[in-house]
């Protein structure tokens, strides 16, 4: 396994950013059901972990929702880890998407 770190700067509140993490999970499975499947999140206040099936194989991390900032820290297998940089850069732009004004 690989890890792939990220933060992800926003300039809403610590309440509304997480309000709006929360909600891109599902809406991703939804959106993208014929690579992603098999969902689960669990939250305990501002942080959560997650999982999912992406293709064939298996992602996982966690997610804080700090003041300012989103960290994520996710685990991908080996193969998927050639690839780190277009996640990052996908990652990134729906992240940015989601958590502006």
């Amino acid at each position: 396994m690989a890890s792939l770190k990220m933060n992800i700067p926003h300039g809403l509140s610590q309440d509304e950013a997480l309000i709006r993490i929360k909600n891109l999970l599902s809406k991703v499975q939804h959106e993208q059901k014929e690579f992603i499947s098999g969902v689960k999140e669990e939250w305990n206040g501002q942080k959560g972990n997650f999982q999912f099936n992406a293709k064939g194989f298996n992602l996982s991390g966690s997610i804080n929702v700090q003041p300012g900032n989103i960290h994520i820290d996710a685990t991908v297998p080996f193969a998927v880890s050639l690839f780190k940089g277009k996640i990052k850069e996908v990652v990134s732009n729906k992240a940015k998407e989601l958590l502006s004004k």
